[in-house]
Parts: structure tokens; sequence; C-alpha cells
């Protein structure tokens, strides 16, 4: 009988965003595909070090029901690799004591395909174009921003932010303040504010954490959320009401009128941190693990 698993938190990762393959990468770059190939195998017993994504994964995997004592978040490998050149990722999860069982190995091919397959609530990538193939696809995904490596919080608790427009909600709103400016796009939230957003790209994964954060009592709850946004009154009314309507609590929200954003992450110690703009996401990611979500009207050039 088949395995079910769509009553967890599935995430996936890729090989790049779970490990550092940055000299790995540099060969196929500079000497093509093949000798890539024969790089990866000669290494296989060579243990991977941990990538950007890897602290995110280990505190996730650990995640237990509070009654069942059973794991609530399925993490699945997505990697552009080959089942041949893969092994050496796989020696590197069981030598690093990853609880990471599954995989798709696509040699080559975007494995974007797989996340409806995967029922997956979110795909973490280091690649620009399969990230923006599975937003596509109606998965919740982010380019994760290379070159910084941040220390997890410190506890246990899974600490996660995001920003609104075009992230948690639609561009609806962006789209009036790209194009007419911010005192329209203030009139109109005003307007609008009984009206709740439609839905953005993070939403589902904003729904299947809070089915989560449900299980515990709130002082108790490993997963605390961030809402971080450049919004502020009257703008935040229609935020307010959105969330209200979809039945889904945010632990802190954040209405800054345009201050940076990166001090405020850093403070509450968010683990990882989704935006839609390639600004703010450099400004953050000096601080904590950034990950660039290329949906919406600023993405669209």
């Amino acid at each position: 009988m088949p395995v079910d698993i769509s009553e967890k938190l599935v995430v996936g990762v890729s090989s790049r965003a779970l490990f550092d393959l940055d000299e790995s990468h540099q060969v196929f770059e500079s000497e093509g595909l093949e000798a890539y190939l024969h790089y990866q195998v000669a290494k296989e017993n060579d243990i991977l070090s941990p990538g950007i994504a890897y602290k995110l994964v280990q505190k996730l995997i650990q995640l237990k029901h509070p009654v069942t004592n059973q794991s609530m978040v399925e993490v699945i490998l997505l990697s552009r690799n080959s089942a041949d050149t893969g092994l050496r990722i796989f020696n590197s999860i069981h030598e690093h004591q990853l609880p990471i069982t599954r995989a798709v190995f696509t040699n080559g091919e975007s494995p974007y395909k797989y996340v409806s397959a995967l029922g997956a609530h979110l795909f973490l990538s280091s690649h620009g174009d399969d990230v923006r193939r599975a937003l596509a696809a109606n998965c919740a995904a982010a380019t994760l921003l290379q070159g910084v490596s941040h220390q997890a919080s410190s506890d246990q608790q899974i600490r996660i932010a995001f920003d609104g427009d075009a992230v948690l909600f639609s561009d609806e709103a962006e789209r009036i303040y790209q194009e007419h400016g911010l005192e329209a796009f203030k009139d109109s939230e005003f307007k609008a504010a009984k009206q709740p957003l439609s839905d953005g790209p993070f939403k589902g994964f904003l729904q299947a954490l809070h089915r989560i954060q449900n299980q515990f009592p709130v002082s108790q709850c490993p997963i605390r959320t961030a809402l971080v946004t450049a919004r502020d009154a009257p703008a935040h009314e229609r935020v307010i009401n959105t969330l209200r309507s979809w039945d889904i609590r945010i632990d802190e929200a954040f209405f800054l009128g345009g201050l940076a954003k990166g001090d405020f992450l850093k403070a509450f110690s968010a683990d990882i941190f989704f935006d839609d703009q390639h600004v703010h996401c450099h400004s953050a990611n000096i601080h904590v693990t950034t990950g660039h979500v290329p949906h919406g009207i600023v993405n669209e050039s």
C-alpha cells in the first residue's frame, strides 16, 4: 500500500541549497558536464559541507507531533544531478545524519514538474529558473541568496518571516503602487480595507505552517511566524482583514512604512525571510537567510 505523506508539511530542497556545491559547480561551469560527472564520482566519499538551507532543514526535520512523536515535516531532495552523481549527496546526507530518504534526480532537467506530484508546500533552490517554474506550478518557491552563512536562531523554535504583497498576498496592490505611486496605493487600500486581498504564492505554505501551530499550545509552539512589510497605516487594515478572512494567525507583524527590514529580521531571529524584491532581499541577507520570490510586477521585466 502506498505511503501517504499528505498530512505532513512537505518541503522540496535542491542539492545546491542543502549542501555547499560551489566547487563542483565551478567545475561544471569551466570544464563542462563530462568533467563534472567524473569529479562528482571521484569525490563521492568526500562529505559536503552544509549549504544555505541546511540549518533550516535541520530544524524542520526535528519537528515532532506533540502526541504521537511522529515527524511532521517531510523533506525531499529535488536535484538536477543524476542518480550516479547524486550518490555523493546521499553519502553526505547520511554522514550529517539527516533523515532524508526520498529524492528525485533529473540528470540536468528542471525538477520543478515534480513539486505537484510530491504535494510540496515549499521548494527551496539556488536555481532561479527552477523556482519560477515551481511558482507557475502553484508551489511556494524561493531562490536562496548565496554568499552569506547565517546561524539559525539559538533555540529549536523555527522562525519564518514573510513579506506581504506578491508573497503572502497577490501583487494587486503592489501594481497600483508601481504604476500610480504611493498616494494612489494608500487611497486604494483605504477604500478596499474590508475587501480581502487575493491569495499570493505563499498562502498555502503559511496555511500548512498554521495547521502545525494549531497542534500545540501557543506558549509551546515550535513555529513562530512574522509579517514584515513596507506597508503602514492606513494600508495595514486590509492586511489584517485578509488574514482574518483566512483564519490564520501571524505571531508578529511589522508595518514599517519603508524602513529597512534587516534590523527587524535580525531582532526577530528569522531562520528564513521571503521577499519578492531584490533590494529588500539583499538588505535582509546581511542579517538572515533570505529567499527571493520571483513573483509579481517587480519581477516581470
